[in-house]
């Protein structure tokens, strides 16, 4: 069976499972997290067994090599050459790439291009790309791009109401992120329960990034996401939606420059810059039960955002089967799904107190009418599933 590397850089990490496909098979799975820190960790998983080390990683570069060590000194391949595809994450492809594709000279350059407004995913997405290029040269890569699902937006809903030039000239739009997730629930939805529960969902990708997608007839029609991952959903350090006459005001201020906006949109805000605690769901939560009030307030933006987006794509849908939580937050946290879901008994949502505690697969009342479910997200299979597509065209 033909072996396909899945790859997500992040920027201090390096997540990968090696795939036997099409049986869809993990052959070996791991993480290299705090790169650039002489005290990273890296962790892989094979054959039911688990390796940890903890050593000096100080790029990417050094990290793929670890990695690529790891696949030869563990048995999951016996040289490099098994290897036919990698897959990476890529988060911005703009206008020119609505599917994945294979990774050329031009496309690298158009990754880089796109890193005004993907500064925190494209440019080490393209480190990860680099660094395998270099030691793993025989396999083809093959980019998926976070915004290829949500090609099939309509213009009604991807358009922003300012010139007109704008869009053609810099090709502003809503583009939408976390596409390889939201994909993954579609098909997992589709998968267990056909046309009776897939026809109309919401997807809830509620992480420290987080974003809601509106997926109708297994489309992408709206997504809370916009020309770059900041738009939407209150997130961990991200703002999500704010007036846009507040930038100007700030950098008139304060003297911020365009920099300085951004870096305070992208790291200072979100649930870290209301609560002033953590930028993590569980240490706000564990500070409003202490009675820290910002973050009960921070906490009640966070969820109150969620209910809007998902009212709001109801509307786009006409109706909803599905409802349903994925990545760390939504996996994990039966008190955030509580509180999103006690506001919308209006749509026909309820869910099962002691399901939900237990973060069971369907946390649906008995007498739900909308199926509310929480599924773990692989968007490392997505990656894999595009990158054989890619390889077999």
């Amino acid at each position: 069976m033909p072996k396909i590397l899945s790859v997500n850089a992040g920027s201090s990490s390096l997540k990968f499972k090696l795939y036997a496909m099409p049986a869809e098979t993990v052959i070996i799975s791991g993480l290299v997290d705090r790169i650039g820190h002489s005290d990273a960790v890296f962790t892989y998983d094979y054959q039911g067994s688990h390796h940890q080390t903890v050593q000096n990683v100080q790029d990417h570069t050094a990290a793929v090599q670890l990695v690529t060590d790891a696949l030869l000194d563990s048995g999951a391949i016996g040289d490099k050459s098994e290897i036919v595809g990698i897959g990476h994450r890529v988060a911005h492809g703009g206008r020119d790439y609505t599917q994945s594709t294979e990774i050329t000279p031009v496309v690298q350059q158009k990754i880089a291009d796109l890193a005004d407004v993907s500064p925190l995913h494209n440019p080490v997405n393209l480190l990860g790309i680099e660094a395998f290029e270099k030691l793993i040269p025989n396999a083809r890569e093959v980019a998926v791009f976070d915004t290829s699902f949500h090609s099939t937006i309509p213009a009604k809903a991807y358009m922003y109401a300012l010139p007109y030039a704008y869009y053609e000239k810099y090709g502003i739009r809503r583009y939408g992120f976390h596409g390889q997730s939201h994909q993954y629930i579609y098909s997992e939805v589709n998968r267990r329960y056909d046309q009776d529960f897939s026809r109309q969902i919401i997807s809830c990708h509620l992480g420290n990034g987080a974003s809601v997608c509106a997926i109708k007839d297994g489309r992408s029609v709206n997504t809370s996401m916009g020309f770059t991952p900041l738009a939407g959903l209150v997130m961990g350090t991200r703002s999500g939606d704010v007036d846009p006459n507040i930038l100007p005001f700030l950098e008139e201020k304060e003297h911020l420059s365009a920099a300085d906006v951004r870096q305070l949109l992208n790291h200072k805000s979100g649930l870290l810059g209301l609560s002033g605690v953590s930028n993590d769901v569980r240490d706000v939560l564990k500070a409003e039960a202490d009675g820290n009030e910002r973050a009960k307030l921070a906490l009640q933006v966070y969820v109150h955002q969620i209910q809007t987006y998902i009212a709001a794509y109801t509307a786009d849908l006409g109706g909803l089967q599905t409802l349903v939580f994925t990545a760390g937050v939504g996996e994990h946290s039966a008190p955030i799904r509580e509180r999103v879901c006690a506001a919308l008994g209006y749509l026909g949502v309820k869910i099962d107190a002691d399901a939900n505690e237990d973060n069971d697969l369907d946390i649906s009342s008995a007498d739900s009418h909308v199926k509310v479910l929480v599924i773990p997200t692989n968007e490392e299979l997505v990656i894999a599933r595009e990158t054989k597509k890619v390889l077999d065209s």
